[in-house]
């Protein structure tokens, strides 16, 4: 009867180890059928460790050192220059107005597709464009307006010989901060018809029918239902537009030339300089500075897609 009864107890002790080591077994045989798919990945970190997060890690470290590589705080002292804090401001504003005028455009834009198919000729058009579009910057772009709208460019030689219009009769305006919203706007629109686009695919026609069923109008359903469900995929894109200005610099840089009025130019100008304000690593400080209000700025995006994404399931 004892050997009876300590088997019975010792039973359900060997059951649970064995379901505990198919369990484990199990676990294994998963995580090995995922590895293929890590596997897939390893390229795509491997662009993202050495083109981003290395090169972030010693543009921001050499903030904290001097020219002898010892540990200081004085770089950062050198944000508090006015040439510095000019070209932070300088910086936002152009984001900021940018930002604000392109996610307002292509709002605009993107409210006069819906009646569009989504799969017809007009939608496949823009969005080809806009795709092309946001991605022409940089020098290429600089030329583009410098030949059109510059001091000699085709439209200025145009207005002013036959009209008598002289669109630089207060000064080069292009090649200030105030010229380089123009071709700021020329990406910054395209980026918003893509980033706001979906959003607006996103709201579904049983809200538009509920609504009417309920006694409310088109003003009311943009009010109460659809305007609440777009604004942060609105203010998300706005953050976006806001990012990618802050951190453009091919088109400043060739467009402006030796004035530095953005901190992105004001790094350019650290770098290939001897001295700058007496602190040689003061682009490694700047760069800090950037990256701050870059993090904010994402932060904020991330939070407003999460609240995006609740009504697109």
């Amino acid at each position: 009867m004892t050997n009876i009864s300590a088997t019975t107890e010792f039973a359900p002790t060997v059951t649970a180890q064995r379901a505990e080591g198919d369990g484990h077994r199990r676990l294994l045989r998963e995580r090995w059928a995922k590895l293929p798919y890590a596997l897939g990945l390893t390229p795509f970190a491997a662009y993202v460790l050495l083109f981003l997060a290395i090169p972030t890690v010693v543009a921001v470290g050499t903030g904290f050192f001097d020219d002898s590589g010892e540990f200081t705080w004085n770089n950062l002292t050198g944000l508090a220059e006015p040439t510095i804090l000019r070209a932070f401001g300088g910086s936002l504003v152009l984001s900021g107005v940018t930002a604000l005028v392109g996610a307002v455009s292509g709002a605009i834009l993107c409210f006069a597709l819906i009646g569009s198919r989504p799969g017809g000729v007009i939608r496949s058009l823009v969005n080809s464009a806009c795709s092309v579009l946001a991605q022409f910057g940089g020098v290429m772009l600089a030329f583009a307006f410098i030949a059109t709208v510059g001091a000699q460019g085709l439209i200025t030689v145009t207005l002013r010989q036959n009209f008598s219009i002289n669109l630089y009769e207060h000064g080069a305006w292009l090649y200030t901060i105030t010229g380089l919203m123009l071709p700021y706007l020329y990406f910054q629109i395209p980026l918003m018809v893509i980033t706001f686009l979906p959003a607006l695919d996103g709201l579904k026609p049983q809200w538009f029918e509920a609504n009417a069923t309920l006694g409310g109008g088109r003003w009311t359903y943009w009010l109460r239902l659809g305007g609440p469900i777009l604004m942060p995929s609105f203010l998300g894109g706005l953050l976006l537009l806001f990012a990618n200005a802050f951190s453009s610099f091919a088109t400043a840089a060739a467009l402006v030339g030796q004035a530095n009025p953005i901190v992105a130019l004001q790094i350019r100008q650290a770098m290939v300089s001897e001295t700058v304000l007496g602190r040689a690593n003061l682009a490694g400080a700047m760069a800090l500075g950037m990256l701050v209000v870059m993090i904010i700025v994402m932060l904020g995006y991330s939070v407003l897609t999460s609240r995006t994404a609740r009504w697109q399931r």
